[in-house]
């Protein structure tokens, strides 16, 4: 059966209407009928090419939400048809690598992306190995949810994984898809949470979001009057920084993440880590087991991306609106095939 779907014949072309042939479906994959599917910045990335790994025709798309309509003869009887489940960045793991052994699939040593090598999300119908598709709990709004499993992820991963508690006082750098559901998921986790913002004047807007205080990121002054303060600073931007007074911005102990892809090498100077026992680090997506503890901690506290909705057949509308900045804060493509 033909799938329909929206593909980049070629390196930064506009998206057409594309048709492909998905072939027989895995024993150990599930089949999502698409209903929604988010715009990251990743995809226009992969559109550009610009970190060499893109495969043409590009179908692009890693934040889908949908219903399974088709399920292999190996998926687990609990991955029925008909449910609704999220699928973002990756696709399949190996499921034999020490990685994934231990829990870490998102981790794995070969990696199946979801729009990578293959047809992603901006598509009728989308695959993926059955552990990577997240049931949505009922409390959720799916047509709000595609963000979560790419940006909402990405930023609550790292809190998982470097034990963020609630008395820890935390610092986000960008207030754009990323760093607004960061605020959110720090708020909620009970952090006191400052939001490092070039646009100081949406003050009331980041404060609803769950930002206690607002430092304007362009001031040094201002960076430097709450020098020692932070136990954990995320970093949600691609843009180079000022990364000494970030560091400088760190109390005893305290780490500098960043999940924003900055091409740039980021300078570390060593006496703003040794001093202090000061730590930088890194992270992409998470597991499918914190994938489905984020979704729930959003249903259970009412968290949700701040989103515009196009229908798909807009997608290129979709995709320069977003290219312009404009887009606050999410994209959702609602499928209209």
């Amino acid at each position: 059966m033909k799938t329909k779907a929206w593909a980049a014949q070629e390196k930064g072309s506009a998206l057409q209407e594309f048709e492909f042939e998905a072939g027989d479906l895995e024993a150990d994959q599930v089949e999502i009928a698409v209903e929604y599917c988010g715009i990251c910045h990743s995809d226009l990335s992969l559109i550009h090419n610009e970190w060499g790994n893109a495969v043409f025709p590009l179908v692009p798309g890693h934040e889908v939400v949908g219903r399974i309509v088709n399920r292999g003869a190996q998926v687990p009887d609990t991955i029925g048809e008909g449910a609704r489940v999220g699928l973002g960045w990756f696709s399949e793991s190996c499921m034999a690598c020490p990685q994934c052994l231990g829990g870490d699939h998102n981790l794995c040593r070969t990696p199946e992306q979801t729009a990578v090598g293959r047809y992603g999300g901006f598509a009728e119908r989308v695959r993926c190995h059955w552990a990577w598709a997240t049931p949505l709990p009922d409390g959720l709004d799916a047509s709000k949810a595609g963000p979560l499993f790419c940006g909402g992820i990405t930023v609550f991963n790292p809190m998982v994984q470097f034990g963020v508690k609630p008395t820890d006082r935390v610092g986000v750098i960008g207030l754009g898809g990323l760093g607004h559901l960061a605020l959110q998921f720090l708020d909620k986790w009970g952090c006191e949470v400052t939001a490092f913002s070039s646009h100081p004047e949406k003050s009331d807007e980041l404060r609803k979001l769950g930002a206690d205080e607002i430092v304007n990121s362009r001031d040094a002054e201002a960076i430097g009057q709450v020098a020692g303060k932070f136990d954990f600073i995320i970093s949600t931007v691609n843009v180079p920084l000022d990364w000494d007074a970030y560091l400088n911005a760190l109390a005893p102990r305290g780490r500098l993440h960043t999940v924003g892809a900055v091409l740039e090498p980021i300078p570390v100077p060593a006496f703003s880590l040794i001093g202090a026992q000061r730590s930088i680090s890194g992270s992409t997506v998470g597991s499918p087991a914190t994938t489905l503890d984020m979704i729930n901690f959003c249903a259970r506290h009412d968290i949700a991306p701040v989103t515009e909705t196009f229908p798909m057949s807009k997608v290129n509308d979709a995709l320069e609106h977003l290219r312009a900045g404009k887009a606050r804060y999410r994209i959702i493509l609602e499928a209209d095939f």
